[in-house]
């Protein structure tokens, strides 16, 4: 989906696979925070970046992981916090639940037959298909507009 509705298209093919887009702090009503302030200077531990190469690649320029990472962190993950207490903390999170707890969503979607092959399918089958897979944790979903569509 970045691919397809971003004005720079993606470098190269986008691995068959569904990667992390994003783990945002979220308010029930209203915008989402963004630019919070940081409360524990702890940075990412080097250890972390080939986990996330796989999981949450900068699909536009698979060059530049870290900076991807960066500002991801400072947009969203700082307004984490006291959930998140740092950065290190933020993107172990991300490991944690794409491996570890098994919210691995190309997983879930695979075996829902559901796959990243371009097709558009209704958002219920794949908001059924992430709660079968997640204890029927409910996903939130943003949409962006190709071409109209």
């Amino acid at each position: 989906a970045a691919c397809n509705s971003n004005p720079t298209p993606c470098k190269d093919p986008p691995d068959k696979l569904f990667t992390v887009h994003g783990l945002w702090p979220s308010n029930k009503i209203g915008r989402d925070p963004e630019y919070c302030k940081t409360r524990n200077r702890r940075k990412r531990a080097k250890t972390l970046e080939p986990q996330l190469g796989i999981i949450w690649p900068n699909v536009l320029d698979r060059t530049n992981h870290t900076g991807f990472w960066r500002r991801q962190w400072k947009k969203h993950g700082t307004c984490g916090y006291p959930t998140i207490q740092n950065e290190n903390d933020y993107f172990e999170t991300v490991i944690k639940m794409y491996i570890t707890e098994k919210q691995n969503v190309s997983r879930i979607l695979s075996n829902a037959k559901i796959e990243p092959d371009g097709q558009s399918r209704p958002l219920v089958d794949v908001e059924n298909a992430i709660r079968n897979g997640t204890h029927n944790k409910k996903p939130k979903f943003k949409c962006q507009k190709n071409n109209g569509v």
